[in-house]
């Protein structure tokens, strides 16, 4: 009898609950935070990119990704002379893991060496994508010494010397003096 009731007791004791085990097989999620970010990116011990921001998100959900909320600012290297040859600044990236794409939004803009700027408000860069590593279908704006030069939809080099717009809009010429800041 002592049995009957321990083995009754053991079987009322051993109820789970529905939803606790439906999530053990769910990855957990959780942000991991870090505060001044400096990121280097190497190829065969060359710097290539060095990534600031004042904050970066690592969330761990079924899908992991980086979040760089608040700017960054990306400064990409010449494989040769190891200087400068383009700097990316933005609002807001995002980075997801397994597709190795960054993408970029609000205020995005792309500066090389020779003097031109990339205006847009939207930017993927896939480092995969090697010579046409930016690219976007949403409207552009290309500034040079020059000209103005609008557009919707660019695919351009990290380097941002190479680039072909989908459907150029319009291209102003304006003296150096009269250019707009």
């Amino acid at each position: 009898m002592a049995v009957l009731a321990t083995g009754c007791l053991f079987l009322a004791a051993c109820e789970n609950d529905e939803q606790e085990v439906k999530n053990l097989g769910k990855k957990s999620t959780g942000t991991e935070v870090a505060k001044e970010v400096v990121i280097t990116f190497t190829t065969a011990g060359k710097t290539k990119a060095i990534l600031k921001s004042p904050l970066m998100l690592h969330v761990l959900d079924t899908s992991n990704y980086i979040e760089f909320p608040k700017t960054l600012l990306v400064d990409f290297y010449n494989d040769s002379t190891g200087k400068v040859e383009s700097t990316l600044t933005a609002n807001y990236a995002r980075y997801k893991e397994t597709e190795e794409i960054i993408y970029l939004k609000d205020s995005v803009q792309v500066k090389n060496t020779k003097g031109e700027t990339l205006y847009t408000q939207d930017l993927y860069w896939n480092r995969k994508r090697t010579g046409w590593e930016f690219y976007t279908e949403k409207p552009i704006r290309i500034r040079t010494l020059t000209h103005i030069i609008d557009g919707i939809g660019l695919e351009a080099s990290q380097d941002f010397k190479q680039r072909l717009i989908r459907k150029p809009l319009g291209v102003m010429k304006v003296p150096s003096d009269k250019f707009p800041q």
